[in-house]
């Protein structure tokens, strides 16, 4: 099932693509590669590949530290929240 990504995933694919893609801009650069718009898809997946391998990498790591985290529910039948609402307002 879908899940959000941690915080840590979201800190590391964020530095991981800038650095990459920063990095990637040089070495095209460097090597006299002319700036065209392949050249930058090129680069924008590219660094989209490896920022999303980062972040994996950090949710696995997280989840061999911590252990695998219990998903709170996502929805609950009506009748259970006019339990609710029953009790909050008593």
């Amino acid at each position: 099932m879908f899940s959000l990504p941690s915080l840590w995933n979201l800190i590391i694919s964020t530095v991981a693509f800038s650095i990459v893609a920063k990095y990637l801009h040089l070495h095209l650069d460097g090597r006299g590669i002319a700036k065209t718009m392949k050249r930058n898809l090129w680069v924008l997946a590219l660094a989209s590949l490896v920022s999303w391998g980062a972040g994996e990498a950090a949710d696995w790591t997280q989840e061999k530290i911590e252990g695998k985290q219990t998903e709170a529910p996502t929805s609950l039948e009506p009748s259970q929240l006019s339990k609710m609402a029953d009790q909050i307002q008593k």
